[in-house]
C-alpha cells in the first residue's frame, strides 16, 4: 500500500516537471508569435492555455486526494504543499504567455516590438527560458545549490527591464504612446515569468529543508 502511496508521489513530481516543459514551449512560442507578429503562432498559445489548466487542476487533485487519504507527514507533506504552491506558479506563467501572445495579436499585421528593441525582448526571453528550464531541473532533483543560482538570473532579467525602461523613456523613443505601453507590459510579463521561476525554486528549498526563504 505504501509503495502505491510513494509511486503516486512520484508521478505527481513526474507530471510537474513534464507541465514545466509545457508552459516553457507556451513562452517561447508567444515570443516568437510577439517577433514575427505569426498571427496563427499566437492564436495556438492562447489556445493551448486551456490544455495548461487542465494539467494545472490534474495534479493539484490527486496532491489534494493524497492530502485527504494518506495524511502525509514531514517531508511528504511538504512536498504536497510545495507542489500545490509550484502548479499555480505554472499556471500564472502560462496565463502570462498568453498576455504576450495577446499582445503580438492586437499588433497584427504590424509588429509589436520596434525592430530596435528585438535584442532587449529576446534576451529577457531567453532569460525566461533558462530560468523555467533550471525550475524544471530543480523540481526534478530537489536541487538546493541550484535553486540559490537562480537568484542571479532573476537579477539579470531585472537588469534588462530596466534597459528596457531607458529605451522607453529616452529622448530617442520616436514610436508613440502606444507601442510604449505594450513593452512596458511586455517587460513586466517576462519579469514576473522569471519571478514564477524563483518562487518554484524555493518552494524546492523549503521541500528540501523546511525553512521558508
Amino acid at each position: 500500500m505504501r509503495d502505491a502511496y510513494y509511486e503516486q508521489l512520484d508521478t505527481i513530481v513526474d507530471d510537474l516537471v513534464t507541465l514545466t516543459g509545457t508552459v516553457r514551449k507556451a513562452v517561447a512560442s508567444s515570443t516568437t508569435a510577439l517577433l514575427d507578429a505569426d498571427a496563427r503562432l499566437a492564436e495556438l498559445v492562447i489556445a493551448g492555455d486551456a490544455v495548461i489548466d487542465e494539467e494545472t487542476e490534474a495534479i493539484e487533485e490527486r496532491a489534494l486526494l493524497l492530502l485527504a487519504t494518506q495524511q502525509p507527514v514531514a517531508t511528504d507533506l511538504r512536498q504536497l504543499i510545495a507542489t500545490l504552491r509550484m502548479v499555480t506558479d505554472l499556471q500564472r506563467m502560462g496565463d502570462l504567455s498568453v498576455h504576450v501572445a495577446k499582445v503580438a495579436r492586437m499588433r497584427i499585421p504590424d509588429p509589436a516590438v520596434p525592430p530596435q528593441l528585438h535584442p532587449t525582448i529576446r534576451a529577457m526571453a531567453k532569460v525566461a527560458d533558462s530560468m523555467i528550464d533550471a525550475a524544471a531541473r530543480i523540481v526534478a532533483n530537489r536541487d538546493v545549490v541550484a535553486a540559490a543560482h537562480l537568484e542571479d538570473e532573476d537579477d539579470e532579467m531585472d537588469r534588462l527591464r530596466k534597459d528596457l525602461f531607458r529605451a522607453l523613456l529616452s529622448d530617442s523613443w520616436a514610436h508613440g504612446v502606444e507601442p510604449a505601453i505594450d513593452l512596458a507590459l511586455l517587460g513586466r510579463y517576462y519579469e514576473r515569468i522569471g519571478d514564477h521561476a524563483v518562487s518554484m525554486a524555493r518552494r524546492v528549498v523549503y521541500l528540501v529543508t523546511g525553512e521558508l526563504t
